[in-house]
């Protein structure tokens, strides 16, 4: 007899899989920037919107983890989809990334920015100031770049759909993770802020905060057993979530079916608490 666990979990794989060979094109001919998106979260990102229609522009720092990504999706069968290098924190790689896009289709339907960084651990105020900058120059400061940027081409489409990636830790911070912690607590006021200003322009601006997702960015948490095993007790559902698990709530955000949802924030733990 198939034990609970093993039940979830295989119940878990069986519905993104279920979800991501559907058939669904509610994205149809949609144009799609995800950033930091040559992995993990947002490669499975970037390849769901794709499967559901979208010309998907994907980026990453470096050229190779672009090509590679590219061919990987190509191979898939997802031709929509293109790439550059693009450093979101440098404003000449912002202007050559929204520059490919409006040469190429002229305006922008959704934005995903998921480009994080967390180049140290330790408590909120351990955090040098320096470290503490830029967690908030990439984490939140680029998102609102981003999204600034973004709102042109967006007005050419007649309408758009911003959503940012935050996390758990935006609502419960990690104690080893304390600076990225309130900056991803930040994403979430910038989606409320941003969807009030934008509503006049039909643009909508939601967020994700994803829980403890298994990707190379969580692995400081998920390799050493002790840690991990702390993290599976929080969890009801009691396993680490996949990167896959997170993108059918991207892709109905970005779709017409959230066409009346914006300025909220969808959060996706496993059951974890998520209250400020």
């Amino acid at each position: 007899m198939m034990s609970a666990f093993k039940l979830l979990n295989y119940s878990g794989q069986a519905l993104a899989t279920r979800a991501m060979s559907s058939g669904i094109t509610r994205l149809q001919d949609k144009v799609a920037i995800v950033t930091a998106s040559t992995d993990g979260i947002g490669f499975a990102i970037a390849k769901r919107l794709a499967e559901e229609g979208a010309n998907v522009v994907i980026s990453s720092r470096k050229e190779k983890n672009v090509q590679k990504a590219l061919s990987e999706l190509h191979s898939a069968g997802l031709k929509k989809t293109f790439g550059i290098p693009c450093h979101v924190a440098k404003k000449e790689d912002r202007e050559s990334l929204f520059k490919l896009v409006e040469d190429k289709f002229g305006h922008l339907d959704i934005l995903v920015s998921n480009a994080a960084v967390n180049p140290a651990v330790g408590d909120v105020f351990d955090c040098p100031e320096e470290v503490w900058d830029k967690i908030f120059e990439i984490n939140v400061k680029c998102a609102f770049m981003l999204s600034k940027e973004a709102i042109p081409l967006m007005k050419k489409a007649g309408s758009g759909s911003i959503v940012y990636i935050s996390s758990i830790a935006g609502f419960h911070p990690i104690s080893l993770l304390g600076a990225y912690s309130v900056s991803k607590t930040a994403l979430l006021g910038l989606t409320k802020a941003g969807a009030a200003d934008l509503a006049k322009e039909n643009i909508r601006v939601n967020c994700i905060a994803p829980g403890i997702i298994q990707t190379k960015f969580s692995s400081a948490l998920t390799d050493t057993e002790d840690i991990k095993e702390t993290i599976l007790q929080s969890i009801p559902l009691r396993r680490l979530g996949k990167p896959s698990e997170i993108t059918g709530a991207v892709a109905f955000l970005c779709s017409d079916d959230a066409s009346y949802l914006t300025g909220e924030t969808i959060i996706i733990t496993g059951g974890s608490p998520s209250r400020l």
